[in-house]
């Protein structure tokens, strides 16, 4: 990015590790202030940010349950407390479901428990959009922009039923859209990258559950292997910077290919 973002400030909700924590060391490597957000995670929130330091960079934890409006406000407010200003925002923080049926909470239209469903919405949707609701004020006083975190998911559905998750995610695209539009002409870009299948801390216990699930997952793309947390942080770091300037409203698939198909 030859320097363009250095001094900015960004916010990583979902910090702790995944898509989260890898472009919150991409920024934090680009001498972008970082503001590192986890709710469950707390020790992996803090051990982000000493990554971040230990390697020269400037960073800070603040614990955040996104479904929670309040603390997404609070959320904002410290990240403009400690470093003045918000220019980038990764709203990364998601889970699959409440765990109970392995992978991604397969359940289907008539199994999803209420219970599963509106824990999924509400970190998954709800507190996307909580998240831009305080972000956004702050970017309109000097511009910004805005990555969103969907998944394949949130452009196809899957037999594997994870209705509530799907769904979700559908509606995280559908909330990026709309902001958007609403905000193209006042120097804010919102997009939303949709991870396909990529090996993280969310999904190694799946792994470890079931030693063929990876070698399954991999071949649901042309490229045979799954996807890592920095390929997808690198396309994050390419839509907050200058060089995706005439780029907002779209949805990026980062899947080697699965939705090609």
């Amino acid at each position: 990015m030859a320097g363009k973002m250095a001094g900015k400030v960004a916010l990583v909700a979902g910090g702790s590790s995944g898509f989260g924590r890898a472009s919150a060391l991409l920024f934090a490597k680009e001498a972008v202030k970082v503001v590192v957000a986890a709710d469950k995670n707390v020790d992996g929130g803090k051990e982000t940010v000493c990554l971040i330091k230990e390697a020269g960079g400037e960073a800070i934890f603040v614990k955040t349950d996104v479904s929670k409006e309040a603390e997404v406000e609070n959320l904002v407010k410290q990240t403009i407390n400690a470093f003045g200003r918000l220019d980038f925002a990764h709203n990364s923080s998601g889970m699959h479901g409440s765990g109970k049926a392995g992978f991604g909470d397969r359940a289907g239209t008539l199994t999803t428990e209420e219970e599963t469903w509106d824990r999924v919405m509400n970190v998954n949707m709800k507190g996307t959009w909580f998240l831009m609701k305080y972000e956004i004020p702050q970017m309109l006083k000097n511009g910004g922009a805005i990555v969103n975190t969907s998944s394949v998911a949130g452009l196809v559905a899957s037999n594997l039923g994870m209705v509530s998750y799907t769904a979700s995610k559908h509606g995280v695209i559908g909330l990026t859209k709309a902001a958007a539009l609403e905000f193209a002409t006042k120097r804010i870009r919102v997009n939303v990258v949709c991870p396909g299948a990529v090996r993280t801390a969310m999904n190694e216990d799946y792994f470890l559950a079931d030693p063929q699930l990876e070698s399954r997952l991999a071949l649901l793309n042309p490229m045979n292997r799954l996807g890592t947390a920095d390929e997808v942080a690198e396309v994050v770091i390419w839509l907050c910077s200058d060089a995706a300037s005439f780029v907002t409203g779209v949805a990026i698939p980062v899947d080697g290919g699965a939705v090609a198909r």
